[in-house]
């Protein structure tokens, strides 16, 4: 709904080109903002570990099954529910609170390890910029052969963190992210996601990133706000 005389809110955005240290009021080790640190807030301590043995291959597999998951002869998808069926009683028995399996927790598996993420995997890592790889496949399309929206705006989500941990700050919560779509974003093209924090004011951190293509086309963009956490907060 359009509003008469609506004022535009603040754009968080930064130069496509970031450089310079980060615009901070707070330059105090991360421990003196939070005595709880260590512990993340109200979340539990989630530690990185190696590969499973078997696990890599467990979620390559995995990735392209839900890529052709999609689509199937009429007659073969009773056998296809049988061997997921098998599939869901080899896992069943083992289920396990995030942070205990090793989805989501294996660095140097792309997507760490993650079903629900696409696979990314982080090239460049400083206080300064954060570069990471990601391609997406027919799994995530929406429409028309196209990335959906929503799965470009859940990678950016995933960029806001990685930004927030690569400038030291302690864990923090997304309070906005607003993503501007520039173009088509497409599947199976090796793309690059750049990120970088704008400002820090006390307990929040302005972020931004932006999707290209191999040509440098501008495919998204997105500003957010990041707010740390409280000790002993959710």
């Amino acid at each position: 709904m359009h509003r008469s005389g609506a004022r535009p809110g603040p754009d968080h955005r930064a130069p496509r080109r970031p450089g310079g240290q980060v615009v901070t009021d707070d330059d105090r080790d991360p421990h003196d903002l939070d005595p709880d640190y260590d512990h993340h807030g109200g979340f539990p301590r989630f530690q990185v570990i190696d590969e499973p043995a078997g696990f890599g291959r467990f979620v390559t597999a995995m990735r392209r099954a839900q890529d052709l998951a999609v689509s199937a002869a009429e007659t073969d998808w009773d056998q296809a529910a049988d061997r997921v069926e098998d599939l869901i009683a080899v896992l069943a028995p083992h289920q396990a609170a995030g942070g205990v399996g090793p989805s989501g927790r294996v660095a140097s598996l792309p997507g760490a390890g993650s079903l629900l993420m696409p696979p990314w995997q982080i090239r460049h890592f400083d206080p300064e910029v954060v570069e990471v790889g990601v391609q997406f496949s027919r799994y995530h399309v929406g429409g028309n052969n196209a990335v959906h929206g929503g799965m470009v705006a859940m990678m950016f989500d995933v960029m806001c963190g990685i930004i927030i941990h690569a400038i030291g700050r302690p864990i923090s919560r997304t309070a906005f992210l607003h993503v501007d779509y520039r173009n088509i974003t497409p599947i199976d093209v090796p793309l690059t996601m750049r990120g970088w924090a704008s400002k820090v004011e006390g307990r929040k951190s302005f972020v931004n990133a932006e999707l290209t293509d191999p040509n440098g086309t501008l495919l998204a963009e997105a500003n957010g706000l990041m707010v740390r956490l409280l000790p002993g907060q959710p």
